[in-house]
């Protein structure tokens, strides 16, 4: 990831102190936003349903954010404290990046704000320019310094959710199944990297131990290439399950794959092999025990 992005909320918003001329012009310029708060937030409301930001929301949940959001900026503005705010912009990521809500709408509705608070300041002083000048001094590295925050914080946000995904996928990519007892089935399907090959392993050999698995039937079918990379991580997974006293069972070795193994200087030996996953799982039931005889079909009453 780029290093501007990265970077810690606080390192983001971090700023230069105010002079004391432009702390009481903040002063003045917040009770001037406090006193237009019903116009203002009403017009950024507005702007942000013509820009078409926040599409996934309904007019008066945006309004009730839009309200939210301006209380936490205007309160930004008069105390200098970005913590009430992060909080908030957290809370908010969590509620609304869950509806499809993108990093570009969050940080368009801000500077939709610094706009709509801006515009109200040219209006207020446009006939003093030097003092206008002066309120913008002050008002812009406040209001980049929210603008910041509240970016850095969603993005971090979003970052946290889409790993989380990311995990629950890898785990639902890869189940231990299993299908009586002391035997388990680990179908594997879809391109293995080292990353998901470390987690195979590390579910398989969980599954292992939390059902005292003597042996596991691991298919390969669904798998269309494997680097020598995955492929010796698979066969030290294979030592790992017996070292756990289960012995592996793999199956749906393609001719192609067994081929690419055999030229990586894999060793097959150490891996118990059938070639389908049906003649997998007889091969374990053998391993337990199990005798598979055919029912008797009962005579046919008249």
């Amino acid at each position: 990831m780029d290093d501007g992005i990265s970077l810690s909320v606080t390192e983001a918003v971090r700023v230069q102190p105010l002079s004391e001329a432009s702390v009481a012009l903040l002063r003045e310029l917040v009770a001037h936003l406090r006193q237009s708060r019903t116009q203002l937030r009403e017009e950024w409301a507005r702007r942000i349903t013509e820009a078409q930001l926040l599409t996934a929301m309904s007019k008066d949940e945006i309004f009730a954010e839009a309200t939210a959001v301006y209380d936490n900026y205007v309160d930004v503005l008069e105390t200098g404290s970005v913590e009430a705010l992060q909080a908030y912009a957290r809370n908010l990521s969590e509620r609304i990046i869950p509806r499809g809500v993108q990093t570009h709408e969050v940080v368009g509705i801000v500077l939709l704000l610094r706009d709509v608070l801006a515009r109200s300041l040219f209006a207020k002083y446009q006939a003093d320019f030097t003092k206008l000048n002066r309120v913008l001094d002050a008002y812009e590295p406040a209001a980049n310094r929210i603008a910041n925050t509240v970016g850095v914080s969603f993005v971090q946000e979003r970052e946290r959710v889409i790993r989380a995904q990311q995990e629950a996928i890898r785990e639902l990519s890869t189940p231990v199944l299993p299908v009586r007892e002391r035997l388990l089935i680990l179908p594997v399907i879809g391109t293995v990297d080292p990353l998901r090959a470390r987690q195979l392993t590390e579910q398989l050999l969980r599954g292992i131990r939390t059902n005292r698995a003597r042996v596991v039937v691991m298919d390969i079918t669904g798998v269309p290439a494997m680097d020598a990379t995955v492929a010796n991580h698979l066969v030290l997974t294979v030592e790992a399950a017996r070292l756990l006293g289960a012995t592996v069972i793999v199956t749906g070795l393609s001719p192609e794959l067994a081929q690419t193994l055999v030229n990586i200087g894999v060793d097959l030996s150490k891996m118990d092999t059938v070639g389908d996953l049906q003649g997998g799982i007889e091969e374990a039931e053998r391993l337990l025990g199990y005798k598979v005889s055919p029912v008797e079909e009962s005579p046919k009453q008249l």
